[in-house]
């Protein structure tokens, strides 16, 4: 039965996954790059300035926790990048170099450097069509913009209803996969392998924390978030330093390998090069979507839970949040891994048998001794079970489009009961289930952020005039008038 569903599994995955579908990821960045005048990188100051740059700035209001049912534009960062700063930056790193090769990391960077105006183009169009629900709460993500706001074109009023619920039933799907039993089923691999702490034990101690951390909601999920994201990421980045300044005299050879390999020059014949090349575009590509997350339409729910009144300026911390997962993190976690000589940087070779959080635990083992990979078995779990907790809140708001906000409870209790399951499950199914799915998000969510880019390029067209133009004209908030004159008082 497991052999069936996992061969099923197979064939969408690859289906899924193919060229196409990762084409139109890759080529919607591109397009939301061109239309905004590649904002991220002609803006940079600028949105660097309103997102990490703020946080230190009592005046900016990112951390204003005043309004009782909405969080601050702080806490809907962290609680996006628990969602995001997994298990795919360390196993997913190590995945994407020991299937398509060191080049595959610069297939990540590209990923990311187009994903970084995917996610600002979702966060945008999420803040511009949100609503609020019965506890009055925001609720906003790919699922309203698809039905009111691509369902509002002449003709599409039915296809947007029909892809915002396909769009929610994935997403549900994938809450359970890479949100839930794909990173448990990484911790619990983990702890048994380091600590010989038996799966169904981590499963039950994690199953009762996350219990009591989802069931408080948005609130209490964006309390921990605050709190832990930045200690787990100051805590990670300051050991892959550590190891990469002892390394540093092979800084020239990495960066060379990635280069190298991303365009096949050391592969030997015009076939293998093609495979080569084939190789590490895939592999960077789905291991860069699967770590930041960028055209998926995920994290956008979270953002859309912010007090924030400007579309634009959730927008941004979009393009920080794709910044700080992808260029930073991942290339992080890949230089240890390269420079540590696991991999043959003249061959792309491995040196080792180890494979995902193994190698860059065998990293750090070789620098740190047998603390080293304790240190990273206490990073995949903070990791980890950070996603859990920041994708228990996306499948939330899928169920509540779906189903009503007063029928979350049940999902709630379900996700938390599949904990168990991800424990002691086959963990290349957990990932394979995973990687469908998040394909299968990304279709819908990517036909919207298309078709409604000309409302994105006015938005942000909007906020330039207004903001760095210092042009007066009136503000595009909300597509709704309601809402639109209620945001417009607070500006």
């Amino acid at each position: 039965m497991v052999e069936t569903i996992t061969h099923i599994n197979q064939t969408i995955n690859n289906f899924v996954w193919g060229i196409p579908c990762l084409a139109l990821l890759i080529g919607t960045g591109v397009l939301m790059t061109c239309l905004t005048k590649c904002f991220q990188v002609t803006h940079f100051k600028h949105w660097m300035k309103c997102t990490i740059g703020a946080v230190f700035s009592k005046s900016s209001g990112v951390t204003d926790k005043s309004e009782k049912h909405s969080i601050s534009q702080f806490q809907s960062l962290c609680t996006a990048l628990a969602a995001t700063i997994g298990v795919g930056n360390i196993a997913g790193v190590a995945t994407a170099i020991v299937s398509g090769g060191p080049g595959a990391i610069f297939w990540m960077w590209v990923a990311a450097f187009f994903g970084m105006m995917t996610n600002y183009s979702e966060n945008v169009l999420g803040i511009y069509f949100r609503r609020k629900n019965e506890h009055g709460e925001w609720s906003g993500g790919a699922m309203y913009y698809l039905r009111d706001g691509l369902g509002s074109y002449k003709g599409c009023c039915i296809l947007g209803k029909i892809l915002s619920v396909l769009f929610s039933v994935f997403c549900i799907f994938a809450s359970f996969g890479i949100g839930n039993m794909g990173q448990i089923n990484t911790i619990s691999s983990n702890m048994q392998s380091v600590f010989s702490i038996p799966g169904w034990i981590t499963g039950i101690v994690l199953m009762v924390i996350a219990g009591l951390v989802i069931v408080g909601g948005i609130k209490r999920i964006a309390s921990v978030t605050e709190k832990l994201v930045p200690f787990m990421a100051i805590a990670y980045v300051a050991g892959t330093l550590i190891i990469s300044a002892m390394h540093i005299d092979q800084f020239g050879a990495v960066f060379s390998s990635i280069f190298s390999f991303a365009f096949g020059f050391r592969a030997l014949g015009g076939a293998a090069i093609g495979i080569a090349v084939k190789n590490a575009v895939t592999w960077g590509f789905k291991r860069g979507v699967f770590s930041n997350e960028a055209g998926l339409g995920s994290s956008v729910m979270v953002h859309s839970a912010s007090n924030v009144k400007e579309p634009v300026r959730q927008g941004m911390w979009g393009i920080f949040e794709v910044f700080t997962d992808t260029i930073v993190v991942c290339t992080l976690t890949a230089f240890p891994i390269l420079a540590s000589g696991m991999v043959n940087l003249e061959t792309g070779a491995m040196n080792t048998t180890s494979e995902k959080s193994a190698l860059l635990a065998e990293a750090f083992s070789s620098a740190f001794g047998p603390l080293g990979g304790t240190f990273v078995a206490v990073a995949v779990l903070l990791f980890a079970f950070s996603t859990v907790i920041g994708w228990s809140y996306y499948g939330t708001k899928a169920w509540e489009f779906l189903f009503g906000t007063a029928s979350t409870k049940i999902y709630k209790i379900i996700f938390v009961l599949f904990i168990i399951v991800g424990a002691t499950m086959s963990l290349d199914l957990a990932w394979d289930i995973s990687d469908t799915f998040n394909g299968l998000m990304s279709i819908p969510n990517l036909i919207g952020v298309i078709s409604l880019s000309p409302v994105v390029m006015k938005i942000t067209k909007n906020y330039i005039d207004r903001h760095l133009k210092g042009k007066d004209v009136k503000p595009m908030l909300s597509f709704f008038p309601d809402i639109q004159e209620e945001q417009e008082k607070g500006l």
